[in-house]
C-alpha cells in the first residue's frame, strides 16, 4: 500500500550538476527521471518543482550589482531550462509529462493553475512546474510550498545529496546528528535551514509536511512510497 498518493518533489537546481558542477549532468537527469518513473508506475501522482541555481540565481545577480526584480526574473527562466530537460528525459522514457509555469512562455509550456495541474495529475502526467510563484522576491523553496497546498498533495518530498535534517552540516562536521523527526516548531527554534522562512511558514500554516531525504541513493524515492522511514520528516 502506499503510502502517499500524490506529493510534490522538490529538486534543487544543484542536483543536476552531478560531477561536473555546473549545467545540466545528463547521467544525473536519467537518474532522476528513473526515479520518477518507479513511482509514477507504483501509482504516485508527481508534481515536480526544480531550482535553477545551477545555471543563474537572482540573488546572485543582485550581489553583482544587477536590479533584483530583473534577476529574480532570470532565475525563474533558469528554472524553465532544467525543467525542460528533466521533461525531455521523462517522454525518452515513456512518461506523461506536462511543463506549467508561473510564467507562461508560449509556446513551450502553459500557464500554472490549480486546476490544470491537478486535472493533469489525475489523469496520469508527471505535472513539472517551473518559473517560480511568477513573482520576484520569492525562492523555488516558497513556490514549492506554494505548489503543493495548491494541488493538494500530501507531502512535499525534498530530495538532496544528504540523508535527513541534522543538526550541524554533515558534509563539514563528522559529528552531526541526524533528526528522524521535527516539528515545525522544532526546527525553527533550532534555527535548521530546510527551507526559507516564507516556504516554511506557508507549510506550517497548512499542515504540508516535509520529508527531506538523499534523492542521489538509488530505490529511495520509490522506497519512501511504499512506507520506508527514510530521511527526516518534519511536520
Amino acid at each position: 500500500m502506499l503510502k502517499f498518493k500524490r506529493i510534490l518533489l522538490k529538486l534543487s537546481g544543484e542536483a543536476l550538476e552531478g560531477s561536473q558542477g555546473y549545467g545540466i549532468d545528463p547521467q544525473r537527469l536519467a537518474i532522476y527521471s528513473a526515479e520518477i518513473n518507479s513511482v509514477v508506475d507504483a501509482g504516485v501522482e508527481v508534481a515536480v518543482v526544480i531550482g535553477g541555481g545551477n545555471i543563474f540565481r537572482g540573488l546572485q545577480g543582485t550581489s553583482e550589482g544587477m536590479d533584483r526584480v530583473q534577476g529574480d526574473y532570470m532565475g525563474m527562466l533558469a528554472t524553465v531550462i532544467n525543467s525542460m530537460a528533466l521533461q525531455a528525459e521523462l517522454e525518452k522514457k515513456n512518461v506523461k509529462v506536462k511543463l506549467l509555469s508561473g510564467i507562461a512562455i508560449d509556446p513551450i509550456c502553459e500557464a500554472m493553475s490549480r486546476s490544470r495541474a491537478i486535472n493533469y495529475l489525475g489523469r496520469g502526467y508527471v505535472v513539472i512546474i517551473a518559473g517560480g510563484t511568477g513573482n520576484p522576491y520569492f525562492t523555488t523553496d516558497s513556490a514549492s510550498a506554494l505548489r503543493a497546498i495548491e494541488i493538494q498533495a500530501d507531502a512535499i518530498l525534498k530530495g538532496t545529496r544528504v540523508d535527513g535534517v541534522y543538526n550541524t552540516d554533515p558534509e563539514k562536521d563528522p559529528s552531526a546528528e541526524k533528526f528522524d523527526a521535527l516539528s515545525f516548531d522544532e526546527a525553527y527554534r533550532q534555527g535548521l535551514q530546510i527551507m526559507d522562512l516564507t516556504a516554511f511558514t506557508l507549510c506550517r500554516e497548512n499542515k504540508m509536511p516535509i520529508i527531506v531525504f538523499n534523492m542521489n541513493n538509488q530505490g529511495n524515492l520509490l522506497r519512501l512510497m511504499q512506507g520506508e522511514h527514510i530521511g527526516t520528516i518534519i511536520r
